[in-house]
């Protein structure tokens, strides 16, 4: 795939890993899993946010498809997006469940939800999952600058999704579920 090719989930992994990039958004979602039905004021006074705040950081996680709300005469409940839910939110959701049970869990999903927060780290992670293991044959496919390439490849082996195995890069196999999630969703 080069860089100009677009790839259908592409934007929608890449955006939804950029909401999932911030702690108090990751908290809130958490709060949500723990305890849905929740309203902008219930996770406001919950999170200790402004009502504005409070308000943003939901419409991102619906937006995203990780939320969803019910309007009950004035009232609007927010829960999270079922595990049932077709797509890559519902997914998503699923492993955040799952990982939110875990010691840490915020700073370890935000760490791996950063993994992906751009378009070319993504297509960076295809490539080697598909075999373009040298970091030539890399720039080759991708078009991406060698420092941009290197600063993606970085990030990349910092997270543990891809491996340096002497001047080769190879998909690592993931060990979290929520990064076994999104490894699953950039292959495709």
């Amino acid at each position: 795939m080069t860089a100009g090719a677009s790839h259908l989930n592409q934007p929608t992994l890449w955006r939804t890993c950029r909401v999932l990039a911030n702690r108090k958004r990751l908290q809130t979602l958490a709060f949500l899993i723990r305890q849905p039905g929740q309203t902008v004021s219930a996770v406001a006074a919950h999170m200790r946010l402004s009502m504005p705040a409070a308000s943003q950081y939901l419409r991102a996680l619906e937006a995203r498809g990780l939320l969803s709300c019910r309007r009950i005469g004035r009232r609007v409940n927010y829960g999270p997006t079922t595990g049932t839910s077709e797509g890559a939110a519902g997914e998503i959701v699923k492993a955040l469940r799952v990982s939110f049970r875990k010691a840490q869990p915020i700073d370890a999903i935000f760490k791996l939800a950063t993994a992906f927060t751009h378009p070319r780290r993504i297509e960076v992670y295809r490539n080697v999952a598909i075999g373009a293991d040298s970091f030539a044959k890399l720039q080759m496919t991708t078009r991406i600058p060698a420092r941009a390439l290197s600063r993606h490849l970085g990030k990349l082996e910092a997270r543990g999704l891809v491996k340096n195995e002497i001047a080769r890069y190879v998909a690592a196999t993931p060990r979290h579920p929520f990064a076994r999630v999104l490894a699953r969703l950039a292959r495709r």
